[in-house]
């Protein structure tokens, strides 16, 4: 199966170690991510599970982090329980002066099943672009 990552760039105005608490800290993540993460730590071999409902079904998020450079990089990967395929996601993190630029991926997205209208490209990417150039950059520009 050929990789198709999903890739979005963001510009924050915020400091990179601000970034990197927002994706990082369980606490925030709450706030800007999924309310219902029941604990996060940026520490390779970590794994956390959290159910989320979407239109009528529950689906049991898994993830496991597979490399940290602080401030710079965080990967996990990114399975649901139940389902076959998986995947992992990318946070990169750059400065540009006062800003940090956010270079995200995820890749093996299309290994869930596509027949699934919640699994297919078209919505992961709406899910992203929400939670990353929406609710992530309104949760910056609003905490301090």
């Amino acid at each position: 199966m050929r990789d198709n990552p999903i890739v979005i760039t963001q510009e924050f105005k915020a400091s990179v170690d601000r970034v990197w608490t927002a994706i990082t800290d369980k606490d925030q993540m709450t706030k800007w991510f999924f309310e219902m993460i029941p604990d996060f730590e940026p520490r390779v071999g970590f794994e956390t599970s959290f159910k989320i409902h979407f239109e009528g079904n529950d689906y049991l998020h898994v993830w496991q982090v597979l490399e940290v450079i602080p401030t710079q990089k965080l990967v996990y990967s990114w399975k649901y329980g139940g389902y076959p395929g998986s995947s992992f996601v990318v946070w990169e993190l750059t400065t540009n002066e006062d800003q940090t630029i956010l270079h995200f991926s995820h890749h093996g997205q299309e290994s869930f099943p596509q027949e699934n209208p919640a699994f297919t490209r078209e919505s992961c990417l709406q899910g992203w672009v929400f939670f990353i150039n929406e609710r992530l950059k309104e949760y910056l520009n609003t905490v301090e």
